[in-house]
């Protein structure tokens, strides 16, 4: 499975974020402008995102703009998790996503793992960091 997440007008900024935040790479991006739909599109909605797609630590994150007429209401009921191979880059991770958000549940040791945390980032997109513990 693949996260797919619909942004209110800033794809672009979050994907160039999480790129950097997470070492990854924007495989694709198309506008509204540079799609089929291009002609019926608004003036103040060309450049924003039809669909991109982002490859991260061997995974895809795929996103848009939510279209014209679609209200966008944030996000609920959802955290994109990140594993850690250790409780540094844990913490490098934590450190660089929560930039400019809102952390939930500082990243600290916990019962299940020596590294593990949650945060909003600026976007409001909810995230896990967790590290594994290391083989018995």
């Amino acid at each position: 499975m693949e996260a797919y997440l619909t942004f209110n007008g800033n794809a672009a900024e979050a994907l160039a974020f999480y790129a950097k935040c997470l070492g990854g790479k924007i495989e694709f991006s198309m506008t509204f402008a540079e799609s089929p739909m291009g002609a019926q599109t608004p003036d103040n909605y060309k450049d924003k995102i039809m669909h991109a797609t982002l490859t991260a630590r061997g995974q895809k994150l795929m996103a848009s703009d939510a279209p014209p007429d679609y209200k966008f209401e944030g996000y609920k009921g959802f955290s994109l998790s990140v594993q850690a191979k250790d409780v540094k880059e844990g913490e490098q991770l934590f450190s660089a996503l929560s930039a400019g958000g809102k952390v939930t549940m500082p990243y600290a040791a916990t019962f299940w793992s020596p590294g593990f945390g949650m945060l909003e980032d600026k976007f409001g997109v909810p995230w896990m960091i967790n590290v594994d513990h290391p083989p018995a």
